[in-house]
């Protein structure tokens, strides 16, 4: 036999009290909503919980029973939902984000120490890879992807650079015995280091743009690795003068700052727009989930 929440603790409210008018104080409420609340209490459970007089009321003996059972039984009731508000008030709990390989390693950096350190009650998973998945089914609160692979019926919000490029580059030995490229179609004649996503698919055709005209080509060469987990083999192999490479600029930024690859065809590369971190617009933003938005957007 169920009874209303409402209605338990409105029996509560007005048997601790010792009356309707005080416990209505109390409770914030009217005595003839508690009155009536009593009455149906009493009605679903088939049993008179308080005797009533003009000048007092006090429990029944089964009132009583119920009383002394009921009173810490909404005590945890009410201890439960602190732990709930807390969460809502103190954003704490377990934030799984789905991401690029790329963003892993090119993104979070920069924005992760800062959130674990303005919230330390949230743990962050990072879950890892180039394959594209549906999130939601994945059991992730959000991912991040690149506008052209977006899904559909998602609030996207820009995180990260807004802009980025892919760059070639190779060691100056690699360049210095083969020769630097002076147009894209050269590197049909190079030794290309090629990547390949978890899909299958390799990272190609490699794409230029100059003053607005567009080159494709299709590299060969004598490795390919995955970009899945096999980025940095690409640039070892590179620095070591194992061919050219293409990735992300970022990627390949403190080794060419540290001269140990030299760019290619730097005029030539492509720019292309930032990173969205995306999540359901079709039911309630996890706490965690809120903080983090509040934080890429502070």
């Amino acid at each position: 036999m169920k009874a209303d929440l409402a209605d338990l603790n409105a029996f509560l409210a007005v048997a601790q009290a010792r009356g309707f008018r005080d416990a209505a104080r109390v409770a914030g409420s009217s005595a003839s909503t508690l009155s009536e609340a009593v009455r149906r209490l009493e009605a679903r459970l088939g049993v008179r919980l308080l005797h009533r007089t003009t000048r007092s009321v006090v429990p029944t003996e089964v009132g009583t029973r119920l009383l002394e059972r009921l009173a810490p039984a909404l005590g945890e009731v009410e201890s439960a939902l602190d732990v709930v508000n807390l969460f809502r008030d103190r954003p704490a709990g377990t934030l799984r984000l789905n991401v690029p390989v790329s963003a892993a390693r090119l993104v979070m950096p920069a924005i992760l120490p800062g959130f674990l350190a303005a919230y330390p009650d949230i743990q962050v998973e990072i879950v890892a890879e180039d394959g594209f998945v549906d999130m939601v089914a994945s059991g992730c609160d959000a991912g991040i992807r690149y506008d052209e692979r977006l899904e559909q019926d998602m609030i996207a919000v820009p995180i990260g650079p807004r802009f980025q490029r892919f760059a070639t580059a190779a060691s100056p030995a690699y360049l210095d015995a083969h020769g630097r490229p002076g147009h894209p179609r050269d590197l049909l004649h190079h030794a290309c280091l090629r990547g390949r996503f978890t899909s299958g698919a390799l990272t190609s055709p490699w794409e230029f743009e100059r003053s607005g005209e567009i080159v494709r080509i299709e590299p060969q060469g004598p490795l390919i690795a995955s970009v899945a987990g096999a980025a940095d083999l690409l640039v070892d192999v590179a620095v070591a003068g194992g061919g050219i490479v293409s990735l992300f600029e970022d990627w390949l930024r403190p080794a060419l700052d540290r001269s140990a690859l030299e760019a290619v065809l730097p005029e030539w590369w492509q720019s292309f727009s930032g990173p969205f971190l995306y999540y359901s617009g079709r039911r309630l933003v996890p706490p965690p989930l809120r903080a983090f938005l509040d934080f890429i957007h502070s």
